[in-house]
């Protein structure tokens, strides 16, 4: 009942985080506090995807919530970005010990975590923060992935688990803490986000319109 048949991969948000939560597949689970599953708005078009839980993060079991989260969620809201609007999560679910960089079989271990949430969301608009987490994404959508300050601040189109999907990498929050040169970069590449998301929403609101405005005599001439 977990995982659907076609593809092996969980077809229901509950199910899903309540396996992240009390998930043994690789050697995190032995150190951590609390698996994060991720948050945010489960009907969102967009989703933002960092590299793995750092230490406030494994004490509160919510992406994000420390000091680069605090950073991230001050230049989203700068740009016009609600953090609510959007769902955060992350390629691994639990943090590494000292928070290194999770390695390749964590990442695969938990990568039946991270298909099944795109599944489930299906976005239009995948942000990835850090070189981790571009390289897994580009990974899952067969694509080229050479280093995060040559990919950053571009739209590329991927399929992922037979969904279209736009992803504009960008540099991880923790990297742009202490750097001005960084921030600023990442502030670039948010207003691009920004600017995509205006997109999206302005072709869902004409299609919407579209569907429901009256039709007349010339709707139906050829």
């Amino acid at each position: 009942m977990a995982i659907t048949n076609t593809n092996n991969l969980f077809s229901s948000w509950e199910v899903l985080e309540e396996e992240i939560r009390r998930c043994v597949r690789c050697p995190l689970h032995r150190s951590r506090k609390n698996a994060v599953p991720g948050e945010g708005n489960k009907k969102s078009v967009v989703m933002f995807i960092g590299e793995a839980p750092g230490a406030t993060e494994d004490e509160m079991g919510r992406p994000f919530v420390g000091a680069a989260g605090k950073l991230l969620t001050m230049i989203m809201e700068s740009v016009g970005i609600s953090r609510e609007g959007v769902y955060i999560t992350n390629v691994v679910k639990c943090r590494p010990p000292g928070n290194r960089e999770p390695k390749d079989d964590e990442i695969e271990a938990c990568s039946i975590f991270l298909k099944s949430q795109i599944a489930l969301l299906k976005p239009k608009l995948i942000v990835t923060l850090g070189n981790i987490a571009g390289k897994t994404v580009f990974s899952m959508g067969k694509r080229e992935w050479v280093g995060v300050m040559k990919m950053r601040g571009k739209r590329y189109e991927l399929t992922i688990q037979g969904i279209q999907i736009h992803v504009i990498p960008t540099l991880h929050p923790a990297a742009a803490l202490y750097n001005p040169q960084l921030r600023s970069m990442l502030e670039s590449d948010m207003k691009l986000v920004k600017s995509f998301i205006d997109e999206i929403t302005s072709s869902m609101k004409s299609s919407t319109s579209d569907k429901t405005k009256p039709r007349t005599l010339l709707d139906y001439i050829k």
